[in-house]
């Protein structure tokens, strides 16, 4: 999985994405990684978000919660 070509679709459609690792976290052992998106496409001001283990975990979270929005993401 390509998470710039996933970010920059995102983006294309008007959806602010952030994925952060966090150092605090990761040195306690807990879910460092951090998915979010949001914008102005998104109804009600719904945010996807999660905390994970990794990348991966944060993306097998919130696509497919993207996917039932109605957007569109390169597989």
């Amino acid at each position: 999985m390509d998470i710039v070509a996933i970010m920059e679709a995102l983006a294309e459609q008007g959806i602010t994405v952030l994925l952060k690792a966090d150092a605090e976290q990761m040195a306690e052992r807990r879910k460092p990684w951090t998915f979010v998106a949001g914008g102005a496409p998104l109804r009600d001001d719904i945010l996807v978000r999660t905390d994970a283990a990794s990348v991966a975990q944060c993306l097998e979270a919130c696509l497919p919660r993207l996917r039932e929005l109605g957007f569109t993401i390169p597989e």
